[in-house]
């Protein structure tokens, strides 16, 4: 019996019409696009709309990758979707994307594993092409993490934007997708956290308590020491050599952490994807919204190897290597 892959047959994304520069941030917090640029590498951001949710920015993201994989969502077996910040508690984002997509009746849900959320979901989703049980995957990553954002916190409020991408996944006997590997430690919570929920209680203050809290310097000394890791296991689990790398797609939270990655590497930089600069962190959106970038502008190529990696709280890490 051959074996079965999952290949990503089309892919797409979705951005908010509201761009913020760094420029526009200068205005409201203490703090200049030449320091943000320095530290980040980021020069704008898309903010969502007011009543613009992340199940939105997701439709969206979905409907163009259906149509690129020329896939109806009625064909769909299972809609999985990564996000930190749902619509709602319940139902899942998945089940309402799901209904506005027109695929009622899969199998429906969402998976939080912060910034890792989109390959996280998409390792979970290979597992499900190759056990047998699915032939056509929606694989999202989406946010909306303004949000939560505290516009008055300077080294925070500058890192983060809104957006979502998606790919569609098929059944093959053509190689896809070869390796994911997925970690997490909780030990390091205390880095990088959100410390609103249900069961600890909700806060009565507008927006206090809602922001995110992180100790940048801490997670990106612990971001840059997991991903020289991460991709030494990927490589050996696909089998494969660095060399053998056509594009390495990151997570885009940080450029320097990306630099870093890429010299483990010994990649040059014009064979990394970079769209921190015009999207920043989007969480679990960030690595489909870049692989839709890359792909659109005809950057990946059919048959080219993708390293795709990301890193977020929880600490969660995770990887997918495959052949696009």
């Amino acid at each position: 019996m051959s074996q079965i892959y999952a290949r990503i047959t089309g892919t797409g994304s979705a951005l908010p019409e509201r761009v913020v520069s760094n420029a526009e941030l200068e205005k409201i917090v203490d703090t200049s696009d030449e320091w943000i640029r320095t530290r980040t590498g980021i020069q704008q951001r898309h903010i969502a709309a007011d009543g613009e949710t992340t199940g939105d920015l997701a439709t969206m993201a979905a409907q163009r990758a259906l149509e690129a994989a020329g896939v109806k969502a009625s064909e769909l077996d299972l809609i999985v979707l990564g996000t930190t910040t749902p619509d709602l508690i319940f139902p899942s984002t998945a089940c309402l994307v799901q209904h506005r997509l027109g695929a009622n009746g899969c199998a429906a849900f969402d998976l939080n594993a912060a910034c890792s959320g989109f390959v996280y979901a998409l390792g979970v989703a290979d597992k499900f092409i190759r056990s047998g049980q699915s032939k056509k995957v929606l694989v999202i990553g989406a946010e909306t993490l303004t949000r939560m954002v505290d516009w008055t916190e300077r080294e925070s409020c500058v890192l983060f934007g809104d957006g979502a991408g998606a790919v569609v996944l098929e059944a093959s006997a053509e190689p896809g997708i070869y390796a994911t590997c997925l970690h997490a430690d909780g030990g390091f919570k205390h880095l990088l956290y959100n410390p609103v929920g249900v069961s600890v209680g909700f806060k009565d203050e507008p927006n206090h308590g809602v922001r995110i809290q992180m100790a940048g310097r801490e997670v990106f000394k612990v971001a840059v020491k997991t991903l020289d890791a991460l991709v030494d296991e990927t490589l050996q689990a696909a089998g494969m050599e660095a060399s053998q790398i056509d594009w390495l797609i990151p997570h885009q939270a940080n450029l320097r952490i990306i630099e870093a990655t890429v010299k483990r590497l010994h990649m040059p930089m014009e064979q990394v994807v970079v769209t921190v600069d015009q999207h920043a962190n989007t969480s679990s959106g960030s690595v489909p919204l870049a692989l839709d970038f890359a792909v659109r502008s005809g950057k990946v190529q059919r048959g080219q190897t993708l390293l795709l990696e990301a890193f977020g709280g929880g600490f969660t890490w995770a990887s997918a290597l495959l052949r696009y």
